[in-house]
């Protein structure tokens, strides 16, 4: 994938909002476990109290009560962040209204102060209130059961006043240590512990005051869960709009991707087409490039998600309860067991696929452009044999690869629901001894959850890469493939006083990777005006020496001018854009005869058109046709025949009216008088053009003003038909083996 990253640069502004967005999303998500923390601790078994330091309290119960159980600066800490309001203060009207109790009695309101002062404040008010509540308690206690009072190891009669005792008959230092033997209890329990259980006792103080407590928990919660939903909106917003950039993302680099190996594939030549198959160049446009897109669109959701999911669901846990992180180390590990174990067994499978698919292609595109020949030989059971075997391949790859993924999902389930249960069972024991909060033991069974799914969504990255970086590497093995066919840094211009001159001198060619040359030592030169025929045996080389002239490959040794110029110095555009090429095996397009002539020239009047087709003998065919020149032509001419093809491929050419004309055996499909017929037109429309023709007929090339001899990639034979007669074996016996003596002379 690395090799591919340069070409996310036009996306950098997308994906770094992408990941911008995820850190919100993630941080929502993370928020959300705690709230419902909240709503279960405060708003459900603290009635939505949320300090154990009461708004208001009365002045009985502070003066009387709280105060008897606090001490020096606690004290002084405490009185100093109250207020003491009464029917002479001026805010009375104010208070009695929120406070009717005030009514009654002076009451303590409050001061307007921040949360850090509230928390400094918690853990005092809050033990001296459960204190209060403890004696409380034992007056209640004594009187339902009618006993005496054990109160710090003396008997006190029933009905007595405790909190008036302690005040009389207690000095500071008494009650001091009194509620140092209760800190050690209150040591254990930790400030958020102290604070639940001190809020029954602020939700009677609140009743005594006169305030609706059901209001308060209802008004909690409510809030509460208004925050839940504006932040679940939130993160709902940023799973669309970041779904949306990845898409974007991923739709814009495939298809920058499928375009530039289009582009790239279009300036391979010959020598680059024959390192690829066209099924695998299909294939990596299609779905290797299919493969990139879905994994961008995975790693810009999952892969900058993950990690801050996880490290944050770790700290936010960790502050739910350090005594439970190993259940989370724990499951990491079999989590990680478990990635580690699938990854090792699929991991082959998945860069196997590819190829596999490479191999389903091939035969397919095979069995479809060779079906009449399939026919013909009656080899269609072993044709299915051979679709059927690839296909299984793939099929059971895939299989494979789907079952191990299938008995993951168990596994994984198996793991979750095993930290669960751990959860619940640990957390109900801390909840029992008072160490814990069930807010808290079900935040951190969320959070816990949250790192799992973490791990789980790096380990579906991990799966998908293998299988994506092999697509990417098969891609960019196409863009980053040099071609050996480039155009100059400075290139020359054509002799403008040569008109189609293609010279060659001392010409040889081998092909990348033989040992020996294919073409050796050529030299001859093609004029204007007239017509350079090239035969030959089979194999000789006649096609692979015209190609050289569109540097279709480029020469070994030697030099190939045209017009004077070497064609290594002139661009490739410029060169062919002299050249006329129509190869033996014709090639058209989807489309209608009229477009696939405008393929050489899209401005092609009605006239030229038709005069085109006439010299191609192409005129009747298309006037047998109802619809003429709109007559539908299917993807590589299959609905023609191939001499019309031929016919349509010569028209196509005469329509871009070139300097020079190569035909690469291009009139082996045609009966005798149309070929004839059609040379007959050639000769007086290309009359001013070099016209080169490789053929098998010597009809074809009998009145050549220059016929060329190859025979194992060597000339051993150049002039007119009637000199090689004369002097060059060979041809003498191609054209005896064709034709008579009377129909040679």
């Amino acid at each position: 994938m690395t090799r591919l990253a340069k070409y996310l640069k036009p996306f950098i502004g997308l994906i770094i909002a992408a990941i911008a967005l995820l850190f919100v999303q993630a941080m929502c998500d993370l928020a959300l476990p705690d709230y419902m923390s909240n709503i279960v601790n405060k708003g459900i078994q603290q009635s939505g109290i949320e300090n154990a330091v009461p708004e208001a309290i009365r002045q009985s119960q502070m003066d009387n009560k709280v105060e008897l159980f606090l001490f020096g600066n606690d004290k002084e800490e405490v009185v100093s962040n109250y207020t003491l309001v009464d029917k002479s203060s001026t805010d009375y009207d104010k208070y009695v209204k929120k406070y009717p109790q005030l009514a009654n009695e002076p009451i303590y309101v409050l001061k307007d102060i921040d949360k850090t002062e509230i928390d400094k404040l918690n853990p005092i008010m809050g033990k001296a209130l459960l204190a209060v509540s403890g004696v409380e308690k034992m007056e209640a206690d004594a009187k339902a059961k009618n006993e005496p009072i054990d109160f710090n190891g003396t008997k006190i009669p029933v009905g007595t006043d405790l909190f008036a005792l302690m005040k009389g008959k207690m000095t500071d230092d008494q009650r001091a240590k009194m509620m140092q033997d209760n800190d050690k209890r209150f040591t254990t329990l930790g400030d958020n512990m102290i604070v639940q259980a001190a809020s029954s006792s602020v939700k009677a103080e609140y009743k005594a005051l006169g305030i609706n407590t059901d209001r308060i928990q209802s008004n909690y919660i409510i809030t509460i869960g208004i925050y839940m939903l504006l932040i679940s909106l939130l993160s709902a917003l940023c799973v669309v709009v970041v779904g949306f950039f990845a898409s974007r993302t991923a739709a814009g680099l495939s298809r920058n991707l499928r375009s530039k190996v289009f582009t790239k594939v279009q300036s391979f030549s010959n020598t680059e087409m024959d390192k690829f198959s066209t099924a695998s160049l299909i294939t990596r446009t299609t779905n290797d490039i299919t493969q990139i897109q879905m994994l961008v669109v995975i790693m810009m959701r999952m892969v900058f998600y993950a990690p801050i999911i996880g490290i944050g669901g770790v700290i936010r846990a960790m502050g739910k309860s350090n005594s439970m992180s190993w259940i989370i180390a724990l499951a990491v590990a079999a989590l990680l067991v478990l990635i580690i174990t699938v990854i090792t067994v699929a991991m082959p499978k998945f860069k196997a696929i590819q190829k596999l698919i490479d191999r389903l292609n091939l035969v397919t595109r095979e069995n479809l452009s060779g079906m009449m020949v399939i026919r013909a030989f009656n080899t269609q059971k072993f044709e299915e044999e051979r679709f059927d075997n690839a296909n299984k391949d793939l099929t059971r790859t895939n299989l494979f690869v789907n079952r191990v993924m299938v008995v993951m999902f168990p596994f994984m389930m198996l793991i979750m629901n095993g930290v669960t249960l751990l959860i619940v069972w640990v957390g109900a024991h801390q909840i029992a001894d008072s160490s814990m909060q069930v807010g808290d033991m079900m935040a951190f069974m969320q959070y816990a959850m949250q790192i799992l799914f973490a791990f789980l969504m790096m380990s579906f990255m991990f799966i998908m890469i293998p299988r994506a970086s092999v697509a990417a590497q098969r891609v960019a093995e196409v863009l980053e493939t040099e071609t050996v066919i480039n155009d100059p840094k400075s290139p020359k211009r054509f002799d403008q006083n040569l008109k189609g001159v293609v010279e060659f001198n001392n010409v040889s060619f081998r092909y990348p990777g033989a040992e020996d040359d294919v073409i050796k030592n050529i030299n001859f030169k093609a004029l204007p005006g007239q017509t350079t025929a090239i035969i030959g045996s089979t194999g000789a080389g006649k096609t692979t020496l015209i190609s050289l002239i569109p540097r279709l490959y480029d020469v070994t040794d030697g030099q190939l001018l045209v017009d004077g110029v070497n064609i290594r110095e002139v661009s490739q555009h410029d060169l062919r854009d002299k050249i006329g090429y129509i190869p033996q095996k014709g090639s058209l397009f989807r489309g209608d005869i009229e477009s696939n002539l405008r393929y050489a020239k899209e401005d092609a009047s009605e006239e030229e058109l038709s005069e085109a087709a006439e010299i191609a003998q192409a005129m009747e065919f298309i006037n047998d046709k109802p619809e003429g020149f709109q007559t539908e032509i299917s993807q590589g001419g299959t609905n023609v025949s191939g001499g019309q093809k031929q016919r349509l491929s010569i028209a196509r050419a005469l329509m871009k009216r070139p300097e020079i004309y190569i035909f690469d055996d291009s009139f082996s499909a045609l009966d005798f008088k149309t070929d004839a017929a059609l040379r007959k037109a050639l000769k007086a429309k290309t009359g001013s053009s070099t016209v080169i023709i490789v053929a098998q007929r010597i009809s074809t090339i009998k009145n050549a003003e220059q016929i060329i001899v190859l025979d194992e990639g060597k000339i051993v034979g150049t002039g007119t038909h009637k000199e090689l007669m004369e002097t060059c074996e060979t041809y003498r016996e191609i054209a005896l083996s064709q034709l008579s003596k009377e129909e040679l002379a």
